[in-house]
């Protein structure tokens, strides 16, 4: 019986041990140093091999089932939602929508993986070994800087259009403090959730965002702005010196890995819930996300390293529709119109004077896509727009815009094909060649 027992390594070095002491090799005090045990402890285990041989010192758990090991039935059910349900959750993901089941089941990831890995299930996200790069340090408390970004992704799953995401994530604790889908990324979108994040959080420091053109502005500084040392701004350019919110520029999607990584997140953990709600256009997804941020955040914000926060609030005395919305500088035009985007909107006459001719105002473009008109802080008219979406830059198209009163319609005439210029008889050119002739010697 005793060939039959296969013993570890371990286990064979104890043989060796309690061998040599039977033949007087070593004392029993040596040979328990030697294997880490108290003399007690080895005189025990030469006694039970005196008894029962090699056997006594093979491990008394072998061949016993784990008192925590999971029932086979479990298992059997763990691979098929693994196969059928949860075919695409990575590890930890599957993991927790377990445990949320109505009937839970509890399993660690590692169980698990185990569980997965024994029946040829891989990982669903294939990764690449990682570059090495040296880390920055979080920002210590929340409020300080904000990481944004846009991500155009196929979130319906071919159930309706893409969409992208615009979100922003607290640098110190990863919170996301508020996301939007939209049908593309625009400055809207940035002007959305910068807008719910001073109304429930309060205004931010600083914000970190890519050189795109909704951050950065292209144009070339004009000499006006040369003189007096400024930058032509965006939109949002503008609205976050309005705020006094620092705006970081970032050289690469490295620099601003947070919502990098976010993205790889929710992409995975997101588009599941879209699927499991049956969204399958932009408001359905909308109130998706507004339902899944809570929970997304339960799951992954941390704690900032200094407790408190540095969100400044919003001041009561202020409305925040004056600040996030798109403004425009323009010039009255003799006739009291405005020129915009191909349109001609007319200013009625004031209370205060009768017509604003080359008078400067300002038009806010508002998130509910109305066009107002101030002039020196005062309201003048509001246009309403066609369609109730939030704004473009430069774009405006008006519900209903009538004709100037008591203003004749401009009509275009045809143009009509230009005649060669002939001419006439008595023209100097022609009585110049005709003097020539009678001059001419014979």
């Amino acid at each position: 019986m005793e060939n039959k027992v296969t013993l570890t390594m371990k286990e064979q070095h104890k043989l060796k041990m309690v061998i040599d002491y039977e033949a007087g090799k070593i004392r029993a005090q040596q040979a328990a140093e030697v294997l880490g045990i108290s003399k007690r402890q080895f005189r025990r285990l030469v006694a039970a091999y005196r008894q029962r041989g090699i056997a006594a010192l093979e491990h008394g758990n072998r061949g016993r089932s784990p008192a925590n090991r999971i029932s086979e039935v479990m298992r059997q059910e763990i691979l098929r939602l693994a196969k059928e349900t949860y075919r695409d959750y990575n590890d930890c993901h599957f993991t927790e929508e377990l445990a949320e089941q109505a009937e839970p089941i509890v399993v660690s990831r590692s169980t698990l993986r185990r569980i997965r890995r024994a029946a040829g299930q891989g990982s669903p996200r294939k990764r690449r070994a990682p570059e090495y790069r040296s880390r920055r340090e979080r920002y210590p408390q929340a409020g300080m800087m904000l990481q944004t970004d846009g991500s155009r992704h196929d979130w319906l799953e071919g159930r309706g259009p893409w969409l992208t995401l615009v979100a922003m994530i607290d640098d110190a604790d990863n919170e996301v403090p508020w996301a939007v889908f939209r049908e593309e990324e625009d400055a809207a979108g940035y002007f959305l959730v910068l807008e719910q994040v001073c109304r429930s959080k309060g205004i931010p420091q600083s914000i970190y965002a890519d050189q795109h053109t909704i951050f950065q502005s292209p144009s070339q500084p004009s000499i006006e702005q040369e003189l007096y040392g400024g930058l032509p701004r965006t939109q949002f350019g503008r609205l976050v010196d309005e705020l006094g919110i620092q705006l970081i520029a970032a050289r690469s999607p490295q620099a601003k890995g947070r919502v990098e990584r976010l993205w790889g997140t929710l992409q995975d953990r997101l588009v599941k819930e879209l699927r499991k709600a049956g969204a399958n256009d932009l408001e359905s997804a909308n109130r998706v996300l507004a339902a899944y941020l809570p929970k997304f955040n339960a799951r992954f914000q941390i704690e900032a390293a200094q407790p408190g926060s540095a969100y400044l609030p919003w001041p009561p005395d202020r409305d925040p529709a004056d600040y996030f919305c798109f403004k425009y500088p323009r010039t009255v035009t003799n006739d009291n119109t405005i020129p915009f985007n191909k349109y001609r909107l007319q200013i009625p006459p004031g209370p205060h004077r009768k017509s604003y001719a080359k008078a400067r105002v300002e038009l806010h473009h508002a998130m509910d896509g109305s066009l107002a008109v101030f002039y020196q802080g005062q309201h003048l008219i509001t246009f309403q727009p066609a369609t109730s979406a939030p704004p473009r830059v430069g774009q405006f198209h008006p519900a209903t815009l009538a004709p100037p009163p008591d203003m004749p319609q401009a009509t275009t005439l045809p143009k009509q094909p230009r005649q060669p210029w002939k001419p006439p008889a008595d023209h100097p050119w022609k009585q110049y060649g005709k003097s020539l002739k009678g001059n001419k010697l014979g």
